[in-house]
């Protein structure tokens, strides 16, 4: 296992040599101040892509004829996956660790050029970027759950929705999916990395059900935002380059909807 973990690191830090695709290291570019126009287009993708979208009708069904109470207790009870109740809380914790320095390592391992002198200026304004990404997520949803005040399951507190460990692990795992975008990495070695960050997301996510911390819905909600904040901050704010693909549109007109796909050739 040790040795396997090695050389995805040796992989990824190959993967990083060289610049991106208009000659820039990555992070140089990271902006205060982005166009209103990218703003909007970053946003409105974030929130149109299946991580944010999905799991946010997820934690909907789950309000449904008490389902939501009915798995969470049924999960701290069996605990099929981590044993016990005690485990599951601590194993939340060592997998978010986990979540984090993955993420820490997308970074390092980015694109940097040949100019050493440069290499930590472009690695910090990325990575504030980056650490903005997720203190959003945290603020937005530590203010959620002062304004919901929903109790958790096991009745210690009222601070159940939505899960701040699953919010920030996705809000991990997305930034490390986009990071892995651009490196140098063969499709399979790219999705099977970035399968592999959202699978221990969800698993920290199912934890804290089984830790008997959270209802289903409170971490797919927490899924949701962490998704979104990852994605939208991430794409507005480092100014890399956009890679154009199957894109839609849509809106309403006057009597009718407008749906627009779109999708390059050569």
């Amino acid at each position: 296992m040790t040795r396997g973990l090695a050389m995805h690191v040796i992989l990824l830090l190959e993967a990083g040599c060289g610049t991106l695709p208009n000659g820039h290291r990555w992070g140089e570019d990271a902006t205060l101040l982005p166009e209103l126009s990218r703003l909007g287009s970053a946003a409105r993708r974030a929130a149109l892509e299946p991580g944010t979208w999905l799991p946010a009708a997820g934690a909907l069904l789950f309000t449904v004829d008490h389902f939501d109470r009915k798995v969470a207790d049924w999960a701290a009870s069996h605990n099929p996956v981590f044993g016990s109740t005690a485990s599951a809380g601590e194993a939340s914790d060592v997998l978010y660790g986990a979540q984090a320095g993955g993420a820490v390592l997308s970074v390092i391992v980015e694109p940097d050029g040949e100019e050493a002198d440069l290499w930590l200026l472009s690695k910090a304004k990325g990575l504030a970027v980056e650490g903005g990404a997720l203190l959003l997520t945290e603020g937005v949803t530590h203010g959620l759950k002062i304004a919901t005040a929903r109790t958790r399951p096991n009745g210690q507190s009222q601070s159940s929705f939505p899960s701040g460990h699953a919010s920030s692990a996705f809000a991990l795992a997305t930034l490390t999916s986009r990071n892995l975008d651009s490196l140098a990495l063969s499709d399979g070695a790219r999705l099977g990395l970035q399968a592999g960050s959202y699978a221990l997301a969800g698993t920290v996510a199912w934890a804290r059900v089984e830790a008997h911390k959270h209802f289903p819905s409170d971490v797919l909600a927490g899924a949701a935002l962490g998704h979104f904040f990852g994605a939208f901050i991430h794409d507005a704010f480092l100014e890399l380059p956009e890679e154009v693909g199957l894109s839609f549109e849509f809106g309403p007109l006057e009597k009718e909807a407008l749906v627009e796909i779109s999708w390059p050739f050569g």
